[in-house]
């Protein structure tokens, strides 16, 4: 068993910063990708970001310049740096893992961003 728990998200103001994380715990693999995606009502669950094993980071281009993930991996948790908010970005944030391997994927509840123009 694999448990994603975020945490971090809130209501911030235009212009505003915000840190999520993710932490994993149980039993866990190694997992190839850890990333967060978002949500708003209605609407699909987007990219945000990932980093590998590896360290090599993507970012979707509405966040990238603005939003920053980082990993500890000997803990099993990532992060993300959200700066120069915007309205736009309110959502349900989720952090997502992959394990290739054994072609599985994760997925926390989500913590909720919030930004105020």
């Amino acid at each position: 068993q694999v448990q994603v728990v975020e945490s971090g998200g809130g209501l911030a103001q235009a212009g505003g910063s915000l840190r999520l994380s993710c932490a994993a715990s149980g039993s866990l693999p190694r997992f190839d990708y850890m990333g967060w995606y978002r949500q708003t009502p209605g609407a699909e669950r987007d990219f945000v970001a990932r980093m590998s094993s590896g360290g090599a980071t993507r970012y979707a281009d509405s966040v990238n310049g603005r939003f920053t993930i980082s990993r500890d991996f000997s803990n099993h948790t990532a992060f993300l740096e959200m700066n120069n908010l915007q309205p736009e970005d309110t959502a349900i944030y989720f952090c997502q893992l992959n394990d290739n391997f054994h072609r599985k994927v994760y997925w926390g509840q989500g913590t909720q961003v919030t930004v105020s123009s």
